[in-house]
């Protein structure tokens, strides 16, 4: 199975992200010893998955880690016009039904000339494997491709098995799961523009102070989309990025399925927020 992985707003916008989570650093002593993948790649000290534990529905809640070599990074979900996208196959991998990850707030990272979204030092990538059957345990075999920089990026291949599911809870993974984005139950404007191999589509920004901005279709993996320019338009500041599909042509874009990620602030005071969809205009 592969994962592919408006300015009126502002004070609303500038209370919740006071309350976000800042990404977590993956190391823990509480958690028991477990297999770490051998023959590592330079800039990586160590990968491993964390067991976790299995939830009342029958689920495995686990993380994948990552430790890296100092002054090296690795990118999100979405990694802009220089970075690799991650990706994740579970072949091995019994009692399987899917899996949903719980990306933490990223942080900004200098990819050549500009930044982008990702992680300095350690990823801590909490996910959720559902079970098949709630009754069994699920078993859990990665292969996991993603990219790692130093001043160049370089792919990276990992074979990792979660040890058995621990039957307490690991802090570190619960810390993860409240470090995601915040939700922002909103649909900012957006405009939706043909171009000859694609689209370009302008996203309406929650307020000024924006240091990045990731425009996404999580339902449409096949589709690149490039890093997010943020430009002064006529109402405020907007996301522009373009969109190419695998036909090199302008393609339906349901705006439902857009998803805007913005992050704010500097420093260790940077924050996170998510917003799924956004409402055309002209």
């Amino acid at each position: 199975m592969a994962v592919p992985m408006v300015s009126h707003h502002l004070p609303v916008l500038t209370l919740l992200l006071c309350l976000s989570a800042a990404p977590v650093l993956a190391q823990d002593a509480t958690v028991p010893a477990m297999p770490v993948a051998d023959d590592l790649p330079p800039g990586l000290v160590s990968a491993r998955l964390r067991p976790g534990w299995t939830d009342a529905a029958g689920n495995r809640v686990l993380a994948l880690e990552l430790q890296l070599e100092p002054g090296w990074k690795t990118y999100w979900r979405s990694p802009g016009d220089t970075g690799l996208p991650p990706r994740f196959e579970w072949q091995g991998s019994r009692n399987l039904a899917g899996v949903t990850f719980h990306w933490p707030a990223p942080q900004a990272i200098r990819s050549g000339e500009r930044l982008e979204m990702g992680y300095h030092d350690s990823l801590l990538l909490p996910f959720t494997a559902r079970a098949t059957d709630p009754g069994k345990p699920v078993e859990v075999v990665a292969q996991v491709e993603l990219g790692l920089c130093e001043d160049i990026c370089v792919p990276v291949s990992l074979d990792l098995i979660a040890p058995k599911s621990g039957t307490t809870g690991d802090p570190q993974i619960a810390a993860g799961l409240r470090a995601e984005p915040l939700r922002l139950d909103m649909r900012p404007p957006c405009r939706v523009q043909n171009i000859d191999d694609g689209l370009r589509v302008s996203v309406a920004l929650p307020g000024d102070g924006v240091l990045l901005a990731a425009v996404e279709l999580p339902d449409q993996p096949d589709v690149w989309v490039s890093s997010a320019d943020l430009v002064q338009g006529p109402s405020g500041p907007q996301a522009v990025v373009e969109m190419v599909a695998p036909t090199g042509q302008p393609f339906e874009l349901d705006p439902a399925g857009l998803r805007l990620t913005v992050m704010s602030g500097q420093g260790k005071n940077t924050q996170a927020v998510d917003m799924l969809g956004c409402t055309p205009i002209g």
